[in-house]
């Protein structure tokens, strides 16, 4: 009885903790039971998806642990002299380092620092209204390139579009985006009275071990080299294995292996689901002609990584879904699950303000996303 009700808490931990993989998984095994396991199933999973994304996650963690993008924070912080300057460099910061470091990695490192920076202000608008610039600016910076988060990597490898053929797939809504947050953080950055000037925390560049970041910086040449489809995506991932195991075992402990599950879950259920022709066609019918905005209303529900996922095996119309997925991060809180990363942050920081932080994140992300799809109908 004891080991039967550790396992419910065991489950039901797990459905807390990441409801996300726990609906992936049961979708797989009911997927399962409708289509039980035989060959085809070695035909489901992206392979080099999975080991691009594990590979990132890893070179990521690695050069977080040695705390290069802390550093880089800190001195962009300390040039920031003025509230509104610093709400802009900070909201910039999150929009271009997300195109290479990943939406996730940017809000998890720069949030914390933000609110640091922020704190001596004593204006808890100011700060969540910053804080929700730079969780827009991460979601939208990070959909130019096809290594800015976990459904482009996806998307960019199964539709088998040309590095170039991406960026300027989503150049015109990047622009587009970036002069948005520009605009919104210029105009609607109240500065309070008498408050003082921004102080950022002190770079501390000389603390920062440089040998130490070569290997990793080497991994991710390698990486952008293999996205690029110069070096298979196998060497990759033996090299930052190889990185891992020598300079820092707990860059390869501490990634997302949650998030890789549901990948894994959610490439069975589609297989499987594909396989079942009344299901397919159904599907393919509600997608066919409106790509863009099923992707969009599914991120809302789904969030856009497991809405690539589903959809794309369901549409060839591969840059309506790109597009539809990657706008579709703005929305709900769940529509990107980075921006989770902003909201807990918050609460954790200013437990008061979570109330005004939902009400503001929920209406910027609706003008960006109307203002977006207009962008949409005009490119067309």
């Amino acid at each position: 009885m004891s080991l039967l009700r550790g396992s419910v808490v065991s489950l039901g931990e797990l459905v807390r903790r990441d409801p996300v993989l726990a609906a992936a998984v049961v979708l797989a095994a009911l997927s399962c039971a409708v289509v039980p396991p035989d060959a085809g199933y070695l035909d489901y999973i992206d392979l080099r998806t999975i080991g691009m994304l594990f590979s990132l996650m890893v070179i990521m963690a690695g050069l977080t642990r040695l705390g290069v993008f802390t550093a880089v924070c800190r001195y962009l912080l300390a040039v920031a002299r003025s509230p509104r300057r610093l709400s802009l460099v900070l909201s910039l910061l999150a929009f271009f380092s997300s195109m290479l470091i990943t939406n996730d990695v940017a809000l998890v490192t720069f949030v914390p620092l933000a609110l640091l920076a922020l704190r001596p202000l004593g204006s808890e608008r100011l700060t969540c209204f910053t804080v929700v610039m730079m969780t827009v600016a991460a979601n939208l910076g990070s959909m130019f390139t096809p290594v800015g988060n976990p459904q482009n990597l996806y998307l960019y490898s199964a539709s088998h579009l040309s590095l170039s053929g991406f960026l300027l797939l989503m150049l015109p809504y990047t622009v587009a985006a970036l002069a948005l947050i520009v605009l919104s953080v210029l105009f609607f950055a109240r500065v309070p009275v008498d408050s003082p000037g921004a102080e950022g925390p002190g770079a501390d560049a000389a603390g920062i071990p440089w040998a130490r970041i070569v290997p990793w910086a080497v991994a991710f040449v390698f990486a952008l080299l293999s996205v690029a489809r110069i070096l298979p995506f196998q060497v990759v991932v033996v090299v930052t294995v190889a990185i891992g195991l020598v300079a820092d075992r707990g860059a390869i402990a501490h990634i997302d292996y949650a998030l890789l599950a549901t990948f894994v879950a959610f490439f069975v259920f589609v297989g499987n689901m594909g396989r079942v022709e009344a299901v397919d066609a159904l599907i393919a019918q509600m997608v066919e002609g409106h790509e863009l905005a099923v992707s969009v209303a599914a991120s809302q529900v789904l969030s856009n990584v497991p809405a690539a996922i589903l959809l794309s095996g369901f549409t060839s119309n591969w840059s309506a879904l790109i597009v539809g997925v990657n706008l579709g991060g703005l929305g709900t809180l769940i529509a990107s699950m980075a921006s989770l990363i902003s909201y807990k942050q918050v609460a954790l920081a200013l437990p008061r303000a979570k109330g005004r932080y939902l009400a503001l994140f929920t209406a910027w992300n609706l003008v960006f996303l109307v203002a977006l799809l207009a962008v949409c109908l005009v490119a067309g």
